[in-house]
């Protein structure tokens, strides 16, 4: 954990993908001040059509990112964190920023377990953002 899961219409190459996985993992460890080693990314193609939101009375194709998080982040961070995603997510795949939703869940720390990296994620380190 942290686990950041992009649902997208149509299909993006992998080589775009890569580098987005790249940069959002970098974008996220740098601002929450996490291991980047425990972030996972998943670029979802759910294909032409797969995700829709109303928009002036008729659905319109969207993409969304889903953020599974460590609980106790402030508001504040989560909404610059929100806004740097979506930037690497519009520079890198040509995402729509009117057509971008990210939304947040947050677990504790022993809800998320990683067994390379010992474990449950610990509890904050000093320094540590929250």
């Amino acid at each position: 954990m942290p686990y950041l899961q992009l649902d997208v219409n149509g299909p993006h190459p992998v080589a775009d993908k890569k580098r987005l996985a790249k940069k959002l993992s970098e974008t996220y460890a740098q601002m929450m001040s996490v291991d980047i080693r425990r972030i996972s990314i998943a670029i979802r193609e759910l294909g032409e059509g797969g995700v829709w939101r109303m928009v002036d009375g008729e659905p319109v194709p969207v993409s969304v990112l889903m953020c599974d998080i460590r609980r106790g982040r402030s508001a504040e961070l989560r909404l610059e964190v929100a806004k740097a995603l979506c930037s690497d997510c519009i520079d890198i795949l040509g995402l729509r920023e009117d057509r971008l939703n990210v939304e947040f869940t947050q677990h504790t720390g022993d809800e998320m377990y990683h067994p390379t990296l010992g474990g449950y994620s610990p509890e904050w380190s000093e320094g540590e953002a929250q």
